[in-house]
């Protein structure tokens, strides 16, 4: 978010905007937890009312106390203190039980607004993860947002009790003077304009300040995971991230400092006009006891309903404003919520299935091109071939010619610019991408270390047999995950990783075995292997692709890789570069024509004599 989107000056239609827009928010609210929105609005009513109740036995005990000192008795003393005993009594009830009620619905909007956050981004195509202003808007939804909803909903109640207070207060007023009442009502309004003012700022302030909020959070990461914490040891890097954190911090700083130094400034001037109201007021009505015009109570009376109008015409006004800049955040989840999907099941899909063993489906590509988003130059150009049921395809090429986003392509995390992807010669497309996926399993190069028991590691590669230890097992057995899996103490229930108590971390080739091992736990008939073995010493290597054919019989194999004792295994071998398939063949094939799979595996063979 650049400063060249400039904020908007506030004004009164703003406000009457952001009540039009009030329902969507309250429906997130209410959904969290029906029950505890009506406990919360009922405790709002009840304690908009008590304040009327304590003014009246406010009259009731002075009037009571000057007739008790009249005929030396009690007794006209002791139904207005045993009424304020009871008030005082129903406004405690009420302050704990509100208390209550807040903490546990913000438990539940919390969990509420988290859940929808992570649905959301669970249904959005990989290129909104690639996206800056994706991630500032996402980073802004988790952080910026999530206490929003319920200090709306706070302010929102807190803005009905006033206006209840507000109008029984006015009706006693008005027995007194019609203008009282609209003098009081009207002289808070400037500071509300004020606050409401540096509300819209402060919105934008925040806009202003994600990205570097998310240069933060990264590098509070980059400084408290695993991951990274050997690298940032061996190159002494703490001292340089954490300067940097500090100086991301202090601008930010200056800039609410200086903000808030203004508001306070502007706030408090503006502040002086409802005071010097007050007091003209409390004159007036001091003025009218002592012409015996009111009596002592209500003198007493009308002096507390002034200041009651005063401060919740204040408390209302300020709500407003709260609601107001409550809402500008809000609007940012709602901004979230309404990102769609490019990548959707079409209306009818047509039903794809592919058992296991049998002849299954042909693969095609036809003419396919595909550019990343803010790429200017393709990374696949008219890519062209049919890979047949059964068929084992190997794609070799230097670092960044394509070969992982074809994989990509083909799995439909990504759709092409131009052409078309064919299994069973129907259009990728054509099919429900759940669906399609539940057909291919694949290991990424870039696979994940899931912080989960080791049984857990494997079995969410089909999540839905994740309790199936026979399934597990044999999967783990085919990448050789059981032989590490055998020296843990808990076996499959031990804790992997180091985050959680008692977790064990793994080297690189031990955790690429149980990523192994989840891709064939798909039992899938299309198996994609992006660098299974890049992490695998030599002989683990050697162990899993001397069982290669078993492990692939009767599926539709692809797999990337740099090493040529992997890619001699496959029937045909695919040599990609600058987006195009510049040679096909078998490995005796490729070696015949001296072309630059040869090349390539010259290269990699001088360097083992």
């Amino acid at each position: 978010m650049q400063k060249a989107n400039a904020p908007k000056e506030f004004n009164l239609r703003e406000i009457c905007t952001t009540f039009v827009c009030l329902p969507r928010v309250l429906r997130l609210i209410w959904d969290a937890s029906p029950s505890l929105v009506m406990g919360m609005a009922f405790i709002m009513l009840l304690q908009g009312v008590t304040p009327l109740a304590t003014v009246i036995i406010a009259r009731l005990l002075i009037d009571g106390a000057l007739q008790g000192i009249m005929y030396g008795t009690i007794q006209p003393i002791v139904l207005p203190v045993i009424l304020q005993l009871v008030v005082n009594l129903i406004n405690r009830f009420c302050m704990r039980l509100h208390a209550t009620l807040q903490i546990l619905l913000n438990h539940r909007l919390s969990d509420h607004m988290t859940l929808l956050i992570l649905r959301k981004a669970s249904t959005l195509d990989l290129t909104f993860f690639e996206n800056a202003e994706f991630y500032d808007r996402l980073t802004r939804a988790r952080q910026e947002v999530i206490n929003k909803p319920l200090l709306l909903i706070v302010q929102l109640f807190s803005l009905g009790s006033s206006l209840v207070t507000t109008i029984v207060m006015l009706g006693l007023l008005f027995q007194l003077s019609w203008w009282l009442a609209l003098v009081a009502l009207v002289v808070p309004i400037p500071s509300f304009l004020a606050d409401s003012r540096y509300g819209l700022r402060n919105y934008w302030r925040a806009l202003w300040q994600s990205p570097r909020k998310r240069q933060q959070l990264y590098i509070v990461d980059l400084l408290t995971t695993d991951t990274y914490n050997k690298e940032i040891k061996q190159f002494n890097l703490t001292h340089f991230f954490t300067e940097r954190y500090h100086v991301l911090s202090d601008q930010m700083y200056q800039e609410d400092k200086q903000l808030q130094a203004k508001h306070i400034c502007i706030s408090l001037l503006w502040s002086l006009l409802p005071m010097l109201a007050s007091a003209g007021l409390y004159f007036y009505v001091a003025f009218q006891a002592i012409q015996r015009r009111i009596s002592l109570g209500a003198l007493t009376q009308y002096t507390i309903a002034i200041n009651e109008v005063s401060r919740n015409c204040q408390g209302m006004l300020d709500s407003l404003s709260e609601i107001y800049e409550y809402h500008l955040f809000i609007n940012t989840l709602f901004d979230f919520l309404a990102y769609e999907p490019q990548i959707v099941a079409p209306a009818h899909p047509a039903h794809l299935e592919i058992p296991v063993g049998t002849e299954g489906l042909d693969i095609e590509f036809h003419n396919v091109s595909f550019t990343y988003p803010g790429k200017s130059e393709p990374v696949l150009k008219n890519i062209s071939f049919t890979l047949h049921a059964g068929e084992s395809v190997a794609l070799v090429g230097q670092n960044g010619v394509g070969k992982t986003t074809l994989v990509k392509l083909l799995t439909r995390l990504y759709n092409p610019d131009e052409g078309e992807i064919l299994i069973g010669g129907c259009n990728i497309k054509e099919y429900d991408p759940h669906e399609l996926r539940e057909q291919i399993g694949v290991i990424f190069q870039d696979y994940v270390k899931y912080h989960m028991t080791a049984g857990e590691n494997i079995g969410i590669g089909r999540v839905t047999e994740i309790e199936n230890h026979t399934l597990v097992d044999s999967a783990a057995r085919k990448s050789g995950a059981d032989r590490i899996i055998a020296r843990l103490d808990k076996g499959y229930d031990a804790m992997l990783g180091r985050r959680f108590e008692q977790g064990v971390d793994l080297s690189g080739g031990e955790w690429q075995k149980l990523a192994l091992a989840r891709a064939f736990m798909r039992d899938t008939p299309i198996l994609i292997l992006d660098e299974p073995t890049s992490a695998l010493d030599a002989q683990a290597e050697y162990d899993i692709f001397q069982s290669f054919r078993h492990l692939t019989a009767g599926r539709t194999v692809i797999f990337v890789s740099h090493r040529f004792s992997t890619v001699r295994l496959a029937d045909r071998i695919f040599v990609i570069e600058r987006g195009h398939i510049i040679e096909s063949g078998s490995h005796q094939e490729l070696l015949d024509l001296r072309g630059k799979y040869t090349e390539l595996f010259n290269l990699q063979a001088e360097a083992y004599r």
